[in-house]
């Protein structure tokens, strides 16, 4: 085999690839989705704190998402997004071919994500020839946000919101089976405030302190889990494809709160509050569907997302 031969295609494939992967990503609106993670991003919106030193593993290349320093030479694929880089990452591709050995990678480790603080040329290189599994020393953070291989730059702003929700209230703590997701990145701030109210009722019904503790589990046991329950059964999210059952709480009491300030009446429950939403969803549905196109006439309309819930539904 001609060895400089095969590095110059390889590399040159490598690079073709990184260009479609770039331009497919913009035609699809979300060019955020091939960016390689910053470790630095990462770590500042997880507020990861904890270090254990795992020392040697061996990790699944697809699980690398990130790079401590180096995320703008490679994309999310590790692809080198770059010509200059082409001297050393051809070098270690002839090794590879060669069968020659090369020293350990070293990595960060997030969650289900790692990152790699030194070896990016040969993570790059591994994922191009097809290696599944690389040897790595690896560094364990631990942080309180949940993470996995799957996270995108866009997520970003939603771990960083919803570490600040857990900064305020111990939810992963008190109640773990709570699934702190939401859709709008704006509706954390609002869930924390809105049980942080919560404990100021309390506070002031019970004329003591009350702790995040206590608020937590007397906002699950009567506000949370009969509305959540309700979701449940009658499948509620099945009209709102995409959200998730946070999502549909915090539109069911902003309506209801509505809905009983327009009537003059505390008294409207939760359920016609959930009814009101879904017969609004309804209707919006059959109000969007697009005209049928006239023959000989160009039509123009275009079908909305019809899972987004009215301004007024969520409480924005």
């Amino acid at each position: 085999m001609d060895y400089d031969f095969q590095t110059d295609k390889d590399f040159a494939r490598a690079r073709r690839r990184a260009f479609l992967r770039r331009i497919g990503a913009f035609m699809r609106g979300d060019p955020g989705s091939n960016r390689l993670l910053s470790f630095d991003e990462v770590k500042s919106a997880l507020g990861a704190v904890e270090q254990v030193y795992l020392g040697m593993r061996t990790v699944p290349v697809e699980k690398i998402v990130g790079s401590v320093g180096r995320h703008r030479d490679f994309d999310r694929a590790f692809l080198p997004s770059k010509g200059d880089l082409s001297t050393r990452w051809r070098r270690i591709d002839k090794m590879m071919h060669r069968a020659e050995e090369l020293p350990p990678i070293s990595l960060y480790k997030i969650g289900d994500a790692y990152f790699v603080r030194d070896g990016n040329h040969r993570v790059s290189v591994a994922r191009q020839q097809g290696v599944e599994m690389i040897d790595a020393e690896v560094v364990e953070l631990r942080s309180r946000v949940p993470i996995d291989s799957e996270i995108t730059a866009r997520d970003l702003l939603h771990k960083l919101e919803q570490r600040r929700v857990l900064e305020r209230l111990p939810i992963d703590h008190v109640l773990p089976e709570i699934r702190l997701e939401l859709s709008d990145v704006a509706d954390y701030r609002r869930l924390a405030t809105h049980i942080e109210a919560h404990g100021f009722r309390l506070s002031q019904l019970w004329k003591r302190y009350i702790s995040p503790e206590e608020t937590l589990r007397d906002w699950y046991e009567y506000q949370y889990a009969p509305i959540a329950e309700m979701v449940r059964e009658e499948r509620v999210l099945d009209a709102f494809p995409g959200r998730t059952e946070l999502d549909l709480y915090l539109w069911i009491v902003n309506h209801r709160e509505r809905l009983a300030l327009e009537a003059r009446d505390e008294g409207i429950p939760p359920e016609a509050a959930k009814d009101d939403i879904l017969r609004r969803s309804r209707r919006r549905r059959r109000l969007q569907v697009p005209d049928m196109p006239v023959p000989g006439r160009s039509s123009r309309v275009q079908p909305r997302n019809t899972t987004e819930p009215d301004d007024e539904l969520s409480g924005r």
